[in-house]
């Protein structure tokens, strides 16, 4: 019977690179920020002001989860909530200027994080690779 473990070792490489971030933000002074802030300002990067929802959807976490790490952020001044002006029943979460301040940080942890992840793997190998864990990703 073979050895199937690659749910192990998506579970330590997730672990691995969790560390990683933590120690890369730990160097640049960014001491109140986890990895699981970091998906949700990563997504305000590129788009800034969406709603709860909406951040779940693209985090890939539920609403109450994420609120409570927008609540964090909100605390650390890292993002504030703004009422639409077309319907005050929507909020959308907006970066502060602090928050806008780590954008440089991210974008190099981001790219340290992807050169320990694809680093040695030529482009098709890469692809195969997003391809193969997406399509587990979409079996569950």
């Amino acid at each position: 019977m073979p050895n199937y473990n690659a749910l192990s070792l998506i579970s330590k490489i997730r672990s691995e690179a969790h560390k990683l971030i933590a120690s890369e933000l730990e160097k640049r002074g960014i001491e109140d920020i986890v990895p699981s802030h970091g998906d949700v300002l990563v997504h305000l990067y590129q788009q800034d002001g969406l709603s709860i929802k909406e951040l779940a959807l693209k985090v890939h976490l539920t609403q109450p989860t994420v609120t409570v790490l927008v609540n964090k952020l909100e605390r650390l001044e890292y993002v504030c909530r703004v009422k639409s002006g077309e319907d005050s029943r929507i909020t959308f979460v907006k970066l502060t200027d602090k928050g806008i301040s780590l954008q440089q940080a991210f974008r190099e942890i981001s790219d340290t994080l992807n050169e320990a992840l694809y680093g040695g793997l030529n482009p098709a190998q890469q692809e195969d690779l997003e391809c193969l864990l997406e399509h587990i990703y979409r079996r569950f």
